[in-house]
């Protein structure tokens, strides 16, 4: 009798467990990568038990032929973290990344479309870019715009070769103070927050200038 009772505890004990494995959540995802702003159409799927991931890489620069982009989709297998960040270097370099995380059917299945402001926020930092060398023999001061409130500082490295790809300083979200990760497909960016252009400076250079002009008048007048 106990042995009977012993065996219709482990079979309804096994089964259980089977039910509980098979029955594990997945669903499909699309899964892609390009280095286009056109995506091929046609896209593969994978199956996933985690979740889906969407991500947009972009690097706009002066002229279109040099920009970059990389956009990948698929499922991922560990975890997955929401980030979005932008940076504007001199020299009109602006880069801007995006990853989303989703868990239903081709949730990914939409192209991520990056999203800039064109709106001053009073926010004024040193800007330079170069592919040369850890500094710049010309900057400039750079206003900037939507929610790029820091002033960074950015160093990239090729992963290969640990070559230098690009060094540059300008305006970035504040999420990028401290950031170091790799990006486009083999460079290493490491980026730090540095102090903002002050204005007073501006304001006493203003002052010491227009000095004469007010004693000339104040002699005038008397």
């Amino acid at each position: 009798m106990a042995w009977s009772c012993s065996l219709k505890s482990f079979l309804t004990v096994f089964v259980f467990t089977i039910f509980a494995v098979g029955s594990v959540e997945s669903y499909q995802c699309t899964s892609s990568s390009c280095t286009s702003e056109s995506c091929p159409s046609t896209t593969d799927v994978c199956t996933a038990t985690k979740g889906c991931f969407n991500q947009m890489q972009k690097f706009d620069t002066p002229s279109t032929a040099t920009d970059q982009v990389l956009k990948q989709k698929g499922c991922f297998t560990d975890t997955c973290s929401d980030l979005t960040f932008s940076a504007t270097l001199g020299d009109k370099r602006r880069f801007s990344y995006e990853n989303k995380c989703c868990t239903t059917e081709k949730c990914n299945q939409e192209d991520i479309t990056p999203s800039s402001s064109s709106e001053p926020n009073g926010v004024e930092c040193t800007a330079c870019y170069s592919e040369k060398e850890k500094s710049c023999s010309s900057v400039t001061t750079l206003k900037c715009t939507g929610n790029e409130k820091k002033c960074i500082e950015v160093t990239g490295m090729d992963l290969k070769s640990s070559n230098l790809r690009l060094y540059g300083k300008g305006c970035a979200t504040e999420n990028t103070c401290n950031l170091k990760m790799d990006v486009l497909s083999g460079v290493q960016i490491q980026a730090s927050c540095i102090s903002a252009v002050s204005n007073n400076g501006n304001r006493a250079l203003k002052s010491i200038s227009s000095a004469p002009i007010i004693l000339l008048l104040l002699k005038v007048l008397l």
